[in-house]
């Protein structure tokens, strides 16, 4: 049975699924699902256009759903998708999406903590961690197992791939290459991601395996066109291979680079 509050306002048309709780002053617009098992806390809104699936928690101050912040939205019918098991903090923001893609999107049990702000059609994978006051721009892709620490910005339509690190207080103005992590102003390579890809159970051989391809990409004297074309010549196929060839050759903004060593670089995964 749903907890729902006396003093909560929600328009008779939301849709709200079994076992949902919501709090004394929150507010739900007409136009909104919320799935089986979520709670809505006090203080957050809903708004037309929110689809918030099974399981989600939502804190208090967040704005789900609020028109793009993009002079060229003219009212066209939007959405906000937001994947089971997803924790929304404080005063995070997330916008609807505009006619580029209809929708702005984040996966199931995605973390994203306190004052973050969701622009207009971005698309955020599983498990994602936005840590507190990241601020992705419009049509910002964002792969699944990312973590972005807090106080990131990343530029409109730049990409961070599939279990990337990228360090806090930096400026995300080229496209983060998968596995990888990424640090520096400007934001550069900083090495492979290898505790996080060892918290998703990739094993030893594999790490070895995107070091070695990274190696070729990054560390030696290579042109992008020549890395690329050494990788597709010298590696087997595998699916990590192909991710990092596909993500490199249709980036439109380009990759992040590496820049001249350092004492403070970590050379373990090198």
């Amino acid at each position: 049975m749903s907890k729902i509050s006396q003093l909560a306002h929600i328009h008779p048309d939301a849709k709200i699924g079994d076992n949902v709780t919501i709090d004394p002053f929150a507010v739900i617009h007409g136009e909104v699902s919320i799935g089986e098992g979520t709670h809505v806390m006090s203080q957050s809104i809903v708004m037309d256009g929110s689809i918030i699936g099974k399981n989600c928690t939502i804190f208090p101050g967040a704005v789900i759903g609020a028109i793009p912040q993009d002079l060229k939205f003219v009212g066209e019918k939007t959405t906000v998708e937001i994947g089971d098991g997803t924790t929304i903090r404080e005063c995070v923001t997330v916008n609807r999406g505009t006619k580029d893609k209809w929708k702005t999107v984040l996966g199931k049990n995605c973390l994203i903590m306190a004052y973050a702000h969701i622009a207009h059609d971005c698309i955020l994978g599983e498990h994602v961690i936005l840590a507190n006051a990241v601020q992705l721009a419009g049509h910002v892709e964002v792969g699944n197992y990312a973590i972005i620490s807090g106080l990131t910005g990343a530029v409109q339509f730049t990409r961070i791939g599939a279990h990337t690190y990228v360090a806090g207080n930096t400026v995300i103005r080229k496209d983060v290459p998968p596995y990888v992590k990424a640090a520096r102003e400007p934001m550069s390579f900083a090495g492979i991601n290898s505790v996080g890809l060892q918290r998703s159970k990739f094993s030893i051989e594999k790490i070895q395996e995107i070091t070695d391809i990274y190696r070729v990409l990054f560390i030696e004297k290579n042109t992008t066109s020549a890395a690329l074309a050494k990788i597709e010549a010298t590696f087997t196929p595998t699916t990590e291979r192909d991710a990092i060839l596909e993500f490199v050759k249709s980036s439109k903004t380009g990759i992040i680079k590496r820049p001249s060593k350092t004492e403070s670089d970590d050379d373990k995964t090198f």
